[in-house]
């Protein structure tokens, strides 16, 4: 499925296998040792072209939900301990019809993470609609948790000024940390306590369906 997606992703591999094996024996050469640093080196070869793998795996299973409303929702599944997410988003507006029914994939909705940057919102769908939704949330959150708590808008899509799903989490990490972990699980505390603030998510909109290849992403 990686290669399908991406082609290029086996002769990285192959790269990272051969670069590593070859800094190892041209250790071992150094210090006299090249038997040792080249069993050493060959799992390590292997470590390496497993991680080149995890990292093309993941992009390309992105890559295959894109698109699909809640999308977001998968790829703020991956994130790591120390972030706090809602699996439903937390304001959501359907859209148009479309032959008397309406139209799930023009949904805007959007997302909220919270971590030691402070709180995310992840807006997905036509861009007009989302910023909207996203900026009526920030208003809303800024409200409950004061302004000292940085609150901060992401908006997925393919434009210039949008974040590719892709690239969402290392987005997510390039954020300064602004608060500690305490403060960001009080925040999502508080954040939760409000009770049903959360948007109804639309109708025929699943966003725990749209999950990414967890076959593929295998070895992280």
């Amino acid at each position: 499925m990686t290669r399908k997606h991406d082609p290029s992703a086996i002769w990285l591999m192959i790269l990272a296998f051969v670069v590593v094996l070859l800094v190892a024996i041209g250790i071992g050469i150094w210090i006299d040792q090249v038997i040792y640093l080249s069993i050493i080196g060959i799992p390590l070869a292997f470590l390496a072209a497993i991680f080149i793998l995890s990292r093309r795996a993941e992009k390309a299973a992105f890559s295959q939900i894109e698109g699909q409303p809640g999308a977001t929702s998968a790829v703020l599944g991956s994130l790591r301990r120390g972030w706090y997410f809602d699996q439903e988003p937390v304001a959501a507006e359907a859209g148009g019809k479309m032959r008397g029914m309406r139209d799930m994939h023009n949904a805007a909705m959007v997302f909220r993470a919270v971590g030691r940057p402070g709180v995310v919102l992840i807006s997905e769908g036509p861009k007009v609609a989302a910023t909207r939704l996203a900026l009526a949330e920030k208003r809303k959150t800024s409200r409950v948790i004061g302004k000292d708590i940085p609150v901060h808008i992401i908006n997925v899509g393919k434009a210039d000024d949008q974040v590719a799903l892709s690239k969402l989490l290392k987005k997510l990490r390039s954020y300064d940390k602004s608060i500690t972990k305490d403060e960001a699980l009080a925040v999502q505390r508080r954040l939760r306590a409000l009770g049903p603030t959360k948007a109804a998510v639309p109708a025929g909109v699943d966003p725990n369906r749209a999950r990414a290849d967890r076959r593929s992403m295998r070895g992280r």
